[in-house]
C-alpha cells in the first residue's frame, strides 16, 4: 500500500497541532483561534518558551522548536510566513534572555532552514536599522 502524501497544513490545521503540541496553553490557544488571531498563538508559543527558558528546560524548548520546525515543513505559505516572522523573529530575543552556552544549544536544535531564516531576518534588520 503507497503512502499518501501529507495534507497541506493551513492555519485551521496547525493550530489543532499546537493546541497538542502545548497542553499547557491549550485554553489560550483555543481563545485566541476562536478570534482568528494565528498570530497572536504563535505569539503565545514564544511566551510559553520564554518561561521554559526561565526555568531552563533547554531540552523541552528544544523539542517545541522541532515541532514548529516540523509544521513549518508541512505548512502552507500563511503558516510559514506567520512561523517565519513571529516564531522564528522572535526566537532572537532567547539570545538575549540566556547565556551564550545555552543559546548554543536552542540554535543546535533549529533545523538548517530555521538558522538560516533566523540569520537572513538579522542581515536584513542590520541593514535596516543600521545595526552594528
Amino acid at each position: 500500500m503507497m503512502n499518501a502524501p501529507m495534507q497541506t497544513i493551513n492555519q485551521t490545521i496547525a493550530v489543532e497541532y499546537l493546541k497538542f503540541f502545548y497542553p499547557p496553553i491549550r485554553n489560550e490557544i483555543d481563545q485566541l483561534s476562536v478570534q482568528d488571531n494565528f498570530a497572536g498563538i504563535m505569539q503565545a508559543t514564544i511566551n510559553y518558551l520564554k518561561q521554559l527558558l526561565h526555568e531552563a528546560k533547554l531540552n523541552i524548548i528544544g523539542h517545541h522548536i522541532k515541532l514548529m520546525d516540523w509544521i513549518y515543513r508541512n505548512g502552507n505559505s500563511y503558516v510559514k510566513v506567520m512561523i517565519e516572522n513571529i516564531f522564528i523573529r522572535s526566537l532572537e530575543s532567547f539570545k538575549k534572555l540566556t547565556k551564550i552556552q545555552n543559546w548554543k544549544l536552542i540554535y543546535e536544535d533549529m533545523s538548517v532552514e530555521f538558522q538560516q531564516i533566523h540569520l537572513n531576518q538579522n542581515k536584513l534588520d542590520e541593514i535596516m536599522f543600521k545595526k552594528k
